[in-house]
């Protein structure tokens, strides 16, 4: 198991720019795929982009793909979603989770998930 923590949330105009940050516990960071999801009210939670522990290959939905860009710091331990362009639709809460599946991009495939950090964008 592992405990998740995000940052970086907040306010920005469409256009703009947000990077958040996840602070993983545990000792096995490296082996965990790590994902970002996003939820607004009254709609299920969706997947945003994740990425592998060793390696590094990631995937991303079509929605976002040239516009947010996932990393890590395996001797940090933590994920990053750098947001650029950020557009009204990509306002929800962003959710940070690890994965023992390695390609991981379903819900059900995470066990552990963080608590969220709001962003939203300003039309």
């Amino acid at each position: 198991q592992v405990q998740l923590v995000e940052s970086g949330g907040g306010l920005v105009q469409a256009g703009g720019s947000l990077r958040l940050a996840c602070a993983a516990s545990g000792r096995t960071f490296a082996a965990y795929t790590m994902g970002w999801f996003r939820q607004v009210p009254g709609k299920e939670r969706e997947f945003v982009a994740r990425i592998t522990g060793i390696g590094r290959m990631t995937y991303y939905a079509d929605s976002v793909k040239g516009r947010f860009t996932i990393s890590r710091d395996n001797a940090k331990s933590q994920v990053y979603l750098q947001m650029k362009n950020l557009k009204p639709e990509d306002t929800a809460v962003y959710y940070c989770a690890a994965a023992r599946t390695p390609l991981a991009s379903q819900l059900d495939d995470y066990a552990d998930w963080g608590q969220g950090t709001q962003v939203t964008v300003s039309s």
